[in-house]
């Protein structure tokens, strides 16, 4: 039997990992085809590279494709996958850098082509300097644009979410001026409104410049490179653009090959991370990571969250079950987390505004606490939010913002979420508690207390 991979960073070749433990190179052959120059990177780690508190970007690199030459998966770097052949059961692969296209056939086929980044037509200019975050080709390139004379001195950053902050940060590090433009009303507009106004005061006390409510209409060049940012109250001088507007499915070659889409542009799936079509499973075709439509394991409604945690899972799901195995994936509820200098945010399950578009009457309850007993040196404050079903009690989804200490607390609230725990049985929770680490009273369980009156408050 022969496996052909599309793509090769997390949900590739964790599929190709796993299916290969399960069967060896007799019985599996295994080839994996990437566009870039990289296998199994963290793509999460590229700020961090680029801002300086990651120095060497091979670090970013789990596994090279010589690693895996050793397990039996022959890697094919710098060939793109242009076309899939359902009928003939091929794929089309065009060598990036010799030219020149082959083909190979296959058994079994992983559709992890990853996610693009949304590039609005104004973005789409021939000019130097513009660059979206999605690859380690892409950091390549930032890092060497920003190594380049004459340096950039003024960097605008489009976009506010998780990869639009954590590149604004990358680029103060870096030593330039930085603007960040954003069209909601605040930078991360995932998290609910009174939690934003924490962050914007934290990415301005960076010495960042925040416009928020801004729409761009295009980019100034000048001699073939970037030169200014336009927008509705002027122009923005800018020396390198960085697009942190999002991502969307790389699921166009799959359109064309015959592959429906799901209403969010994903692949759909079942459990298996089988493909499904209008008629059910595809025979032989699976997906995964960026490029899959996901459940929501809260609202029921199908969604993309493209995280390299749901990449590498799915990819093993998809992997054992090629090898003869059992393993399911069984949805998402939206977890995140990152940091703003000193600032840690982290939120999971639906916001408020998720979770009334979902249907739900909702409470909510916020409660300011410290990381550790207010005594012992070090303590530093933080806010929990929580959201609550008003009829149930049952936890929707919370959001934190704090300093050192305070983001991970929300790993207590995933599971929380997760197996549709009340806020009333959160209060219960057996928390671990030493003067060092938290308040007698962890603030997960002050936010649980203040939610629960509010949920019994409003019966």
């Amino acid at each position: 039997m022969k496996l052909v991979v599309v793509g090769g960073d997390a949900a590739g070749m964790s599929a190709a990992s796993q299916a290969r433990k399960l069967k060896g190179p007799d019985e599996l052959e295994i080839v994996a085809f990437e566009r870039g120059h990289f296998t199994s990177y963290s793509a999460c780690g590229i700020p961090y590279w680029i801002g300086g508190a990651v120095t060497d970007r091979d670090a970013l690199i789990a596994r090279e494709p010589a690693a895996f030459a050793k397990a039996g998966i022959t890697v094919r770097l710098r060939h793109e996958v242009v076309a899939i052949d359902l009928d003939r059961r091929e794929v089309v692969a065009r060598d990036l850098d010799g030219g020149g296209e082959r083909r190979e056939g296959f058994d079994q086929l992983v559709y992890a082509a990853g996610a693009v980044p949304v590039t609005p037509p104004w973005a789409r200019i021939d000019a130097e300097g513009v660059f979206g975050v999605q690859t380690l080709d892409d950091g390549t390139a930032i890092h060497a644009w920003l190594d380049r004379e004459p340096r950039p001195r003024r960097a605008v950053v489009i976009g506010g979410g998780y990869i639009g902050v954590e590149m604004a940060e990358a680029m103060v590090r870096r030593g330039l001026d930085v603007t960040l433009l954003e069209k909601s009303p605040q930078p991360m507009s995932t998290m609910d409104p009174d939690m934003g106004e924490r962050i914007h005061e934290a990415i301005c006390g960076l010495g960042i410049e925040v416009r928020t409510g801004t729409h761009v209409e295009g980019l100034e060049t000048a001699d073939g490179r970037i030169s200014a940012v336009v927008t509705p109250a002027g122009t923005v001088p800018a020396d390198i653009v960085v697009l942190g507007l999002g991502v969307r499915p790389n699921t166009a070659m799959a359109e064309e090959s015959g592959i429906p889409l799901g209403v969010t542009g994903g692949l759909r799936t079942d459990l298996q991370m089988r493909v499904t079509g209008a008629h059910g499973r595809i025979d032989g075709i699976w997906a995964a990571g960026d490029c899959v439509e996901s459940v929501n394991r809260i609202s029921g409604q199908p969604v993309h969250v493209p995280l390299g945690t749901h990449a590498n899972k799915q990819g093993r799901v998809a992997g054992i079950n090629i090898g003869g195995g059992y393993a399911t994936f069984p949805g998402v509820i939206g977890t995140g987390v990152t940091k703003v200098c000193d600032l840690e945010v982290a939120r999971t399950g639906l916001s408020s505004r998720e979770a009334k578009a979902a249907g739900f009457d909702v409470v909510t309850a916020s409660v300011e606490s410290t990381s550790r007993a207010g005594y012992y040196p070090g303590a530093s404050s933080m806010l929990i939010k929580l959201i609550a079903e008003r009829r149930t009690g049952m936890l929707l989804g919370g959001q934190i913002v704090g300093r050192e200490e305070a983001a991970k607390r929300i790993d207590a609230l995933a599971i929380a979420v997760w197996n549709r725990m009340t806020v009333e049985e959160m209060t219960a929770l057996d928390l671990s508690y030493a003067p060092p680490f938290s308040p007698v009273w962890d603030p997960v369980l002050i936010a649980a207390r203040k939610a629960t009156e509010q949920v019994h408050a409003s019966r």
